[in-house]
């Protein structure tokens, strides 16, 4: 019993020895724990790019002809890509590009670019087309508001509580139980032949202002033109700033010369409670987000102006 020795015996003779492997699986723990995926859900990449061509006023077999199919035969030739789709509508061409697992998602964002950028036949009239990374968004919170108001007010509540929380670090905020709203622009004749300026001229500018949201139809007598909204002008009031015309002498807005109406559109979803109109927002983090970090700035309030988190 004397002569035998074993693990037990040999950390008996060696205390330091048993001290300096607590403190490595210490270490260890320590290290593990920060290392730990504390999201809802495992963290995985989409490896699909989208590409979105607008081309006002052309029809689904024109946008396909024109843009659509000469597009998919330059994207065919990307290293990596598993598959393809596409959609031609009125007015829009969509297309998603699915790439093998593994792919660097940065390098397949910037070889689509270059085969667009390459790509000079396209239809005068047609936008940039626009070439966007899929990314994965996942709920972090639910927040519901209603109350004792009409759905215009309610509306503008949401939007600011959308704005604080973008602005104390959530990622995306996406609102439901809210009609979509349209804004019409109508220009009469008389004003534009006066100022001489075209309907063209005249959406052109709206759209460089604010795009990035259906902004409904800009309407002139025997023509139209489909508005869409970038910088979240989400009301006639902001439409009716937008210069149109300036100089040493005049600055001339668009509800000096339009009328601009702001509508529901018809057979529209709404949410309510207890009688009430409701409207939910469902907070969401990307892919490199933190969802326990997330949730603690939107509960206690904080200003996160920089990763990570910090106090006001």
């Amino acid at each position: 019993m004397r002569g035998r020795r074993g693990v037990i015996g040999f950390f008996v003779h060696h205390r330091v020895a048993a001290n300096l492997v607590m403190l490595v699986m210490l270490l260890g723990g320590v290290l593990a724990l920060t290392r730990m995926n504390i999201q809802f859900f495992p963290t995985f990449a989409l490896d699909y790019v989208s590409v979105r061509v607008v081309w006002s006023g052309a029809s689904a077999e024109d946008v396909e002809q024109g843009i659509t199919d000469p597009l998919e035969q330059r994207l065919r030739s990307i290293e990596g890509l598993k598959k393809m789709t596409s959609t031609s509508a009125q007015s829009v061409s969509s297309i998603t590009l699915e790439f093998h697992e593994g792919t660097d998602p940065m390098q397949a964002l910037d070889d689509v670019n270059q085969q667009v950028d390459e790509f000079t036949n396209l239809p005068a009239d047609a936008e940039e087309p626009q070439v966007t990374r899929i990314e994965r968004y996942e709920p972090v919170a639910r927040l519901l508001v209603y109350g004792d108001m009409d759905r215009s007010e309610l509306r503008d509540l949401s939007y600011r509580f959308e704005d604080e929380l973008l602005e104390q670090g959530i990622d995306r905020v996406e609102i439901s139980g809210l009609p979509e709203q349209q804004i019409s622009i109508d220009v009469p004749v008389e004003r534009l032949e006066t100022l001489g300026l075209s309907l063209e001229q005249i959406a052109d500018r709206v759209a460089s202002i604010s795009r990035d949201l259906p902004a409904g139809m800009m309407a002139q007598q025997d023509a139209t033109r489909e508005l869409r909204a970038v910088e979240q002008r989400r009301s006639a009031q902001a439409f009716e700033d937008i210069t149109v015309l300036s100089g040493e002498r005049i600055q001339l807005r668009l509800g000096d010369i339009a009328i601009i109406r702001q509508e529901a559109r018809d057979n529209q979803v709404t949410l309510s409670r207890n009688g009430y109109p409701a409207a939910e927002l469902v907070l969401q983090r990307a892919e490199n987000g933190d969802s326990l970090e997330s949730a603690r700035c939107w509960m206690t309030g904080w200003k996160r102006p920089g990763r990570p988190c910090r106090p006001p």
